[in-house]
């Protein structure tokens, strides 16, 4: 073979195939940062960004947001099977007699919209003329994995993007030097029930590689891999970087596949984020007072707290989707004790959340979604008359609160019946609650849609609509 004919080759095409694959890939990730609105909406956007506060493990919305006297009147009687109508449980409490329980927590009303809450949220009930509080979201899944799969992508089954990379395929990102979905996830450490989370739940799925979410741990390496080996400086990464990415961009110019682009861009993101992500992590120049509103819990790294002011940080700077993963609200047993615990730990800086981005004039274009895969069901699981009872899951109807841009604020939406057990009006599916947040975005949810295997694909499947009395 005559390597010197076949370097010349190389050399030849790379004035012209590798600046062409570079010059595009540079136009691309800057396309969207120019313009003040994606190629791929349909409509005025109300939102810019989006803010999942993810409850995982399913909060009990009898206990929480869904206040029910008539369970206190019908403590320990069956369940009728007129409001059961032979609706499935899981086989936890399938052998077991069906049993009313009320809350052990007391409610009241707050604010001018005089929306119920349970003692355990004295701080979300402070802010409840800002919120929009769905009664009646249901889902087709009745086991943690599946729900959640569902919730986050749309489908039962891994494979499908998430919400959050759907989000990022349709807006694009406006900060170069950070991730344009950001995930956290924190964990109670008073030892609650725990609830294990998968990387596909913020996947980007069939979606070119760059939507997916990037995780950021707690402590001094937030992103593994980020910082260079020892001995390698930040010049001598760069000079590596330059010799790969010529390398890459041939690839893709000889294949056409996206796939390759994205690697390049992915490369291009992690060398700027050796800067970029020390930087934003850095709590030291936050005031005291930050501190303060968030919660004494907001020092420590990688607890809901600071995890929450770290999303305020991330609105800051442009990021699209952000998402904060909390564990441990599955309550199958000592629901009491392990109930308060968890609230606790995030009701004080889930508000804080809302009053910070307020006050800094970000709460009006962004979309703050909090809530569980499913909810909690009436019917006790164990002996109620000992306090390691619990309750068993409930797709049928759970609640969920939501804020920011485009959104009616100070609304309780939807309603179940007396024994919170069925919808009795305004039903939410989690396919419509993500056309409606679509739709807030500039999207119509039908048309937000990808090509996989001769399918045009969507968030919402063939499903969903958009509920206008959520909708400002």
């Amino acid at each position: 073979m005559d390597f010197s004919s076949t370097r010349r080759q190389f050399l030849g095409r790379s004035s012209a195939g590798i600046g062409s694959a570079a010059l595009a890939l540079l136009l691309r990730e800057n396309a969207f940062a120019q313009a003040s609105e994606s190629p791929l909406q349909q409509f005025p956007a109300r939102a810019k960004r989006v803010i999942l506060l993810t409850q995982a493990g399913a909060p009990s919305q009898l206990d929480l947001f869904d206040y029910k006297p008539l369970l206190l009147a019908r403590r320990g009687e069956l369940i009728p099977e007129s409001v059961r109508m032979g609706q499935r449980v899981t086989t936890m409490t399938s052998g077991q007699p069906q049993k009313l329980g009320p809350t052990p927590f007391g409610f009241r009303r707050h604010g001018q919209s005089g929306a119920w809450f349970s003692e355990l949220l004295p701080h979300t009930s402070r802010i409840a003329d800002e919120l929009c509080i769905v009664q009646t979201l249901h889902t087709d899944q009745i086991n943690h994995a599946p729900a959640m799969t569902f919730f986050q992508t749309g489908h039962q089954n891994a494979g499908r993007p998430s919400f959050g990379a759907w989000t990022l395929y349709g807006l694009g990102s406006v900060n170069s030097d950070l991730p344009g979905y950001v995930v956290m996830v924190s964990k109670d450490v008073a030892r609650t029930c725990d609830q294990p989370l998968y990387e596909h739940l913020w996947s980007a799925g069939f979606l070119p590689a760059e939507y997916q979410g990037v995780k950021l741990r707690a402590g001094h390496d937030p992103v593994l891999y980020l910082e260079n080996p020892a001995g390698v400086s930040r010049a001598v990464r760069r000079a590596e970087l330059d010799d790969l990415k010529q390398l890459n961009a041939q690839h893709a110019a000889d294949t056409g596949d996206p796939e390759v682009s994205a690697r390049i861009a992915q490369f291009e993101l992690a060398f700027r984020m050796q800067s970029s992500v020390p930087e934003f992590v850095d709590l030291s120049n936050e005031p005291d007072e930050s501190f303060e509103l968030y919660g004494k819990n907001s020092r420590r790294p990688g607890s809901y707290a600071a995890n929450c002011l770290l999303a305020r940080r991330l609105a800051e700077r442009g990021v699209r989707f952000i998402q904060l993963f909390h564990v441990g609200w599955d309550q199958h047993r000592m629901l009491p004790e392990q109930l308060r615990i968890q609230c606790e730990d995030t009701d004080q800086a889930s508000a804080a959340l809302v009053l910070d981005l307020k006050r800094r004039g970000l709460l009006d274009d962004t979309l703050i979604v909090w809530s569980g895969e499913f909810g909690r069901s009436p019917v006790i699981q164990g002996d109620m008359e000992k306090p390691d009872y619990g309750r068993d899951h409930h797709p049928r109807c759970f609640s969920a609160w939501m804020t920011g841009g485009g959104l009616k604020r100070g609304i309780t939406y939807g309603e179940t019946d007396e024994f919170g057990f069925n919808i009795a009006k305004d039903p939410v599916h989690v396919h419509d609650l993500h056309a409606t947040l679509l739709r807030l975005l500039g999207f119509d949810h039908t048309r937000l849609t990808f090509l996989e295997q001769g399918r045009r694909f969507r968030l919402t499947d063939v499903y969903g609509e958009v509920v206008p009395g959520l909708v400002a």
